[in-house]
């Protein structure tokens, strides 16, 4: 079986990102962006989806982070993608139900080849240290779309934007390492009647 391994580097006029990520590894993680709060996020989320996941970020963060935070959602996305190739043999649906302190974050994964994206959460904070609130969505979103793949997250309860946003990182980690592992019972198959995604 090969590799499921991708390499993506994206240089604008705004950012300069590389990223890296082999789907069967076991969380080692490398990251290093402008945006401290969204590291400590990657860093989890590379940590509970078992990836190894190097990531390497310059952005206009003098402007502010937005730019850097959705062009690291961006070219995450294609390396997911990329690395799952024609998805041969995986499960393909991932979904997780977190709990994290007071808060209990809800995701779904399907990596359909399709996009769509729902997002119901609602922060009481403009930032969390150094990342405005606003740009959780942005960054799942840019992810969902340059993945191609359906993502669903919902957060119930919960009084601490912290522990709102950690919970969705750590959940959409869990759902897609779900989706992206081998289903031993049809691991040359293509998980759709369709026989492609």
């Amino acid at each position: 079986m090969k590799n499921r391994e991708a390499k993506i580097e994206r240089k604008t006029n705004e950012t300069d990102i590389s990223i890296s990520l082999n789907l069967d590894g076991t969380g080692k993680r490398e990251i290093e962006t402008p945006v401290g709060f969204l590291n400590h996020m990657l860093d989890l989320f590379a940590k509970h989806g078992l990836f190894d996941f190097a990531v390497k970020a310059k952005g206009d963060t003098y402007i502010d982070e937005h730019h850097t935070v959705e062009d690291i959602g961006i070219v995450m996305g294609k390396a997911f993608r990329e690395a799952l190739g024609d998805k041969r043999g995986v499960n393909r649906y991932g979904f997780f139900i977190l709990p994290m302190d007071e808060v209990l974050a809800t995701t779904v994964v399907d990596f359909a080849g399709r996009y769509a994206f729902c997002f119901k959460c609602d922060f009481t904070r403009e930032k969390v240290g150094d990342l405005s609130t606003e740009l959780v969505y942005d960054f799942w979103d840019a992810f969902a779309q340059n993945a191609k793949v359906n993502l669903f997250i919902k957060v119930e309860n919960g009084r601490n934007d912290h522990h709102k946003i950690e919970a969705i990182f750590k959940a959409v980690a869990r759902s897609i390492r779900m989706a992206v592992e081998f289903d031993r019972r049809s691991i040359n198959q293509i998980p759709s009647t369709k026989g492609k995604l």
